[in-house]
């Protein structure tokens, strides 16, 4: 299996029926085709062949869907960059995979002038000063024309951060790509007349691999947006008569806390409203079911590494067991909790989230220690800590590798410490994540200061922002003589996150 043959299998069933929709226009899977076989030709122009990594940092735009096709026909692997990125993020990623061409979104320029990286670029969607046009060579390209790329090949370089703090690439084949798009399929029983928004960005795991990879499955339609919007998000539901949805908790709360009166749009429409990237409580659930109007909300578990696959809370236990992420797998997948002392863990027990699936990545990039720790025998251990309830839900309780999950975005405190550090006012530091409700956490800072030095937030914020993405910059500082510490020097955070002394600058 993999995404090319999947997708050519629909071209030849249904043509003229609509693969994306996008600021109204429609791209039926014909005219994709043929875009998607200039694309390869324009790839291969600019150097890039089989087993070749090109990277995309885009908005949702269909030159980035485009562009991602023809990279996988001429068996290239895509590395989907986080749009929210600084300059020195970027660069690292472009070293580490060793990215052969580059296609950036016009409106990133400032970010694109910073890079210091020699990749060659492309420009799409608006002007790219300097680069060619990547939608003005697809005009003049001729139609690629070869065989689909073999299953196992690489499809997928999908980056998501470590404890160490440096973004790791997580390499996906066109089989696992494949099986993370039809676990999706499976567990929201998506049919063929599907009709999914994609609203949140492309380069997440979870809207590439489950929902643009299991709408092509079924051979549905993908409606894009090129930015979430609350009002647009509620607008494009209605206008495009929607019948499937993901996104974080906070992409269905924002129309509520802007004002938004969600029943002046008809989104009858709508038969599965998807959320991922965090549990809600009980209170935010009714919220939501009252204002939307439906009782279909489903909560997806997973990782980046495991395609994403995880577990899935139906619409049927969001109240009941408000606040667990499931006890259900999806589908495909296989689940175990395993506690401290290497046994399975039971009711009332804490014990980390084992997951075996079809789905999984092959590895790491270069990473061969971080591999041999996160999978053994098969089995990918997610780092995340559970408590199994009488009835056998999960609920996080957290996580080993210190992620903060703010608004669905991953953020990784080693790396948020690793740039604060650096700032002259700054001696030690810690982040934690804090809990929020409406984005599932937020991220906090506990500084201790160097003699004499003030510790202003605007002015660190105003610090940070050209070295880190907007999300991962604390919302909040908290000044202390000196850090919880172990023996060893390791920071005891579970301490931090319990404190009452909330005092923040």
């Amino acid at each position: 299996m993999n995404i090319i043959s999947l997708f050519d299998d629909h071209v030849r069933q249904q043509p003229d029926k609509p693969f994306l929709r996008y600021a109204g226009r429609t791209y039926t899977y014909a005219q994709v085709d043929d875009l998607s076989r200039r694309a390869a030709t324009v790839l291969i122009q600019h150097g890039v062949g089989t087993g070749d990594r090109f990277a995309l940092m885009c908005l949702n735009t269909p030159g980035f869907m485009i562009a991602m096709l023809g990279a996988w026909r001429i068996g290239a692997a895509v590395v989907p960059i986080n749009h929210k990125l600084q300059a020195p993020e970027v660069d690292y990623i472009l070293s580490h995979a060793r990215v052969k061409l580059a296609l950036f979104d016009g409106a990133l320029a400032p970010v694109v002038e910073r890079l210091t990286h020699s990749v060659h670029r492309l420009g799409t969607e608006s002007e790219l000063p300097g680069h060619p046009s990547f939608d003005a060579l697809l005009e003049h390209a001729a139609a690629f024309d070869g065989p689909p790329p073999a299953d196992e090949s690489i499809a997928e370089v999908l980056y998501t951060s470590g404890t160490t703090g440096r973004p790791k690439g997580c390499l996906h084949s066109h089989r696992s790509a494949c099986h993370a798009g039809e676990t999706a399929v499976r567990a929201a029983s998506m049919e063929q007349n599907e009709r999914t928004l994609i609203a949140m960005p492309l380069w997440h795991s979870s809207p590439l691999n489950n929902w643009m990879l299991g709408t092509l499955y079924v051979g549905g339609t993908i409606v894009l947006l090129r930015e979430y919007h609350p009002e647009a998000f509620l607008r494009t539901v209605q206008d495009e008569r929607v019948t499937l949805y993901f996104g974080a908790p906070v992409s269905y709360l924002l129309p509520l806390q802007m004002g938004l009166n969600v029943a002046d749009f008809d989104l009858g429409s709508v038969r599965a409203w998807i959320y991922g990237g965090g549990p809600i409580g009980a209170e935010t659930a009714r919220r939501l079911m009252n204002a939307y109007r439906s009782e279909r909300f489903y909560q997806m578990f997973g990782m980046t590494e495991t395609g994403p696959a995880g577990t899935v809370l139906y619409p049927e236990e969001q109240i009941a067991k408000a606040g667990s992420i499931g006890r259900v797998t999806t589908p495909g997948a296989e689940m175990k909790i395993i506690g401290k002392d290497g046994r399975e863990a039971k009711a009332g027990e804490v014990g980390e989230i084992w997951l075996r699936c079809s789905s999984l990545m092959q590895r790491y990039l270069d990473a061969p220690d971080a591999t041999a720790e996160a999978i053994v025998d098969g089995w990918y251990r997610s780092g995340d800590l559970v408590r199994v309830d009488e009835d056998g839900y999960l609920f996080v309780v957290d996580r080993s590798k210190d992620m903060i999950v703010t608004g669905g975005e991953n953020v990784y405190s080693k790396e948020v410490e690793d740039v604060l550090i650096e700032h002259p006012a700054v001696r030690d530091v810690a982040v934690v994540g804090r809990p929020h409700p409406e984005w599932g956490e937020t991220v906090v800072a506990f500084i201790v200061p160097n003699p004499d030095a003030t510790v202003d937030r605007d002015a660190i914020n105003a610090w940070l922002a050209p070295r880190l993405a907007k999300y991962k910059i604390p919302r909040e500082y908290l000044v202390r003589e000196s850090l919880p510490r172990t023996p060893t020097g390791k920071l005891t955070k579970a301490s931090l996150r319990a404190c009452e002394a909330w005092d923040p600058l």
